[in-house]
């Protein structure tokens, strides 16, 4: 007992020597440890006009810093490192940047082509994969360094002619998945090897409908739906299948109705899995699909304000907010899911562009480009809290993404 007892005296003394057991050591750790943070809260907007990222926060509904020289950000995505620590930039210029959230810091940007259209991050964290459409293909790069790694050169025909990659989105296994916009075609890249030296492995479909314009992956990786502008119409692959193969889903679905000019191409990435359905934009009408998420047939449309961009879920899926393409992209609507009825209607202002929930969905962030604001609403009682000031904003991502396959 004598033995232990100074044994433990001992333990106890060197702790409170290295200041580790002290209550006087945990005051001391809790004043300084205010410059220390956790990423969980925060975001990144895009300011679109003058190249440059907004750095927020959601906790405090605040601005944090702002980081400039990203070149043209008209078109631009993001993505976040595993550890949500840092965010990558995909400008349209084929810039790729990288930036510390928490430092506010660039911490590196490289020009990797000339014309980009968006980027993922490998299932392991390790890989950024850009999709380009001058030259047409996709390029790896090494998410520490930004080193180069390897490329996929988008070639389709006999004559060497790249085309334009879009939907480009992470599966399982260190892949990538994409559309070939001028070919019609989809190609699963399976990466796994790519850190080691070797060469991607493509699994190439052909055929797959004109002109895909955009495309995304559900949450389990699975399923793999591509948007085509050429026709109505929509591609689907089932990953999970072997081998793969494209097929046609929602033939038609605006046959009989009068197509309307299409101002903006929606995008795909704000679909939902709700109460059994797929919500999906429809190209050139005034309608969001509701499709069975079963026999991915056609259950049922909604009526809305104008043609869909965006049809964002909150993330208990039981709302979601639809977005507008020009000349109607003052307004947003809140569809109720069980009902499918439109609960309410607002205009935040001019170019509603992008909208971006917080990890549980009690506010939802809403930038409005021709206002130079972003809004933050609450989602139960759908009233504004507060507004920030931002130049031309667009997208909007928060560090929740980083957990999430496809984006």
């Amino acid at each position: 007992m004598t033995t232990r007892r100074t044994f433990l005296q001992g333990s106890l003394m060197a702790a409170v020597t290295a200041g580790i057991t002290t209550s006087s050591t945990n005051v001391t750790h809790s004043q300084t440890s205010s410059a220390l943070r956790g990423t969980g809260d925060l975001g990144v907007v895009i300011e679109r006009a003058s190249g440059s990222v907004q750095i927020l926060e959601s906790t405090g509904q605040t601005s944090l810093a702002r980081i400039e020289g990203l070149g043209d950000l008209s078109h631009a995505t993001i993505v976040f490192s595993r550890d949500e620590r840092y965010a990558y930039v995909f400008g349209r210029d084929g810039g790729l940047s990288k930036i510390d959230i928490l430092t506010h810091k660039l911490v590196k940007r490289v020009v990797q082509s000339g014309n980009a259209i968006g980027g993922a991050i490998s299932s392991d964290g390790k890989m950024i994969a850009v999709s380009n459409y001058k030259p047409g293909g996709v390029r790896l790069f090494n998410s520490v360094t930004l080193e180069p790694i390897t490329s996929i050169p988008a070639s389709y025909d006999s004559d060497g002619s790249l085309s334009k990659v879009v939907g480009l989105v992470d599966i399982p296994g260190n892949g990538f998945v994409f559309t070939l916009y001028d070919a019609g075609e989809i190609w699963i890249a399976d990466c796994s090897k790519c850190m080691q030296g070797g060469e991607p492995q493509i699994t190439k479909l052909k055929d797959i409908g004109l002109q895909p314009y955009d495309a995304l992956v559900n949450s389990t990786g699975r399923y793999y739906i591509a948007g085509l502008f050429g026709e109505d119409g929509m591609s689907l692959v089932d990953l999970w299948q072997s081998p793969p193969v494209a097929k046609r889903i929602l033939d038609g679905y605006g046959r009989g109705e009068k197509k309307l000019p299409v101002y903006k191409m929606p995008h795909l990435e704000g679909w939902t899995n709700a109460s059994g359905h797929y919500f999906l934009p429809a190209v050139g009408h005034h309608e969001v699909l509701v499709v069975d998420a079963t026999t991915f047939k056609q259950a049922a449309s909604i009526g809305v304000h104008g043609q869909p961009i965006f049809i964002m879920a909150r993330p208990d899926e039981r709302q979601l907010w639809v977005n507008f393409a020009h000349p109607l992209n003052d307004t947003i609507q809140v569809i109720d899911v069980p009902s499918q009825k439109i609960i309410k209607e607002f205009k935040p202002g001019k170019a509603v562009l992008h909208m971006e929930f917080t990890p549980r969905g009690e506010q939802v962030w809403i930038s409005v480009r021709d206002d130079n604001k972003i809004n933050i609403y609450d989602t139960s009682t759908l009233t504004k809290i507060k507004s920030i000031p931002a130049k031309s904003p667009s997208g909007i991502f928060f560090t929740a993404r980083a957990g999430k396959i496809g984006l």
